[in-house]
């Protein structure tokens, strides 16, 4: 389960659905003067090397980031501020990501247990307004849920690495909206030909918004698609998926 690190996927068209809807949806979000908090359950390290071995090792985001020319939008604010600081083959995460787009008066509680990826998460998130944990990203979450402030997105990416995830991700899911009803969820899966990402929608019994795109990545070897699943969403969340889908053709298709 610790074996995962997402260097060597960093940048890909996942990423690239992934990230773009989460930067949307958190300038959504901070519309208004007052403060969110922003969760996650599995963060990785926070900041990565497009041209580190393990990057070109699978060189995937030839296929994703570095195969477009993103238009003004938010994702493309954050890359010129990670560019300008780190470098232009740098990539951020969705913590550093969320990092860069929230304000003074939000909040960060970001769990990651691998300890590779951890002590870089420590490298490039600490600071005023993060909170760093070292442990399983569930617990550590439902644990300090409900956070102050109370207005809040959650994003639960883990690496699907064990079959059961999925229906862990659903359970996890339903524990979570009881103890803290006002929170937005962000689901993210992988389509695969194997169609396991079923066992989870199958298995949420919550309204939700869900959004699919396909690409041919490595020539459609592993995953075929990226799918996000959106729980308490806020209102405009369907004109940010529109626009997400018109930004990215024809590297994400419906």
């Amino acid at each position: 389960m610790l074996s995962y690190q997402h260097s060597y996927h960093a940048g890909n068209p996942a990423d690239l659905h992934k990230h773009m809807v989460l930067a949307e949806l958190l300038t959504l979000l901070t519309r208004k003067q007052r403060g969110i908090s922003y969760l996650e359950t599995h963060a990785g390290r926070g900041l990565y090397d497009l041209t580190s071995p393990e990057s070109l090792k699978t060189n995937e985001a030839a296929e994703g980031i570095n195969a477009i020319t993103l238009p003004t939008c938010p994702l493309a604010s954050v890359l010129e501020t990670i560019h300008a600081k780190h470098g232009p083959d740098a990539y951020p995460g969705s913590p550093l990501i969320a990092r860069t787009l929230l304000r003074d008066q939000d909040r960060l509680h970001l769990m990651e247990l691998h300890p590779i990826e951890y002590r870089g998460l420590r490298q490039h998130l600490m600071g005023d307004g993060v909170s760093l944990h070292k442990r399983d990203g569930y617990e550590g979450v439902f644990a300090v849920s409900p956070p102050t402030p109370r207005k809040g997105l959650v994003l639960i990416d883990p690496s699907y690495e064990i079959k059961s995830e999925y229906l862990d991700v659903a359970d996890f899911t339903h524990r979570l909206v009881a103890k803290w009803p006002e929170a937005t969820l962000m689901i993210w899966y992988p389509v695969l030909p194997a169609g396991r990402h079923l066992d989870l929608i199958n298995g949420l019994k919550l309204p939700t918004i869900r959004h699919e795109v396909s690409f041919n990545l490595k020539n459609g070897e592993g995953m075929t698609g990226s799918g996000l699943i959106l729980v308490n969403a806020p209102y405009g969340t369907k004109d940010i998926l529109k626009k997400v889908e018109t930004q990215t053709k024809p590297i994400l298709t419906r």
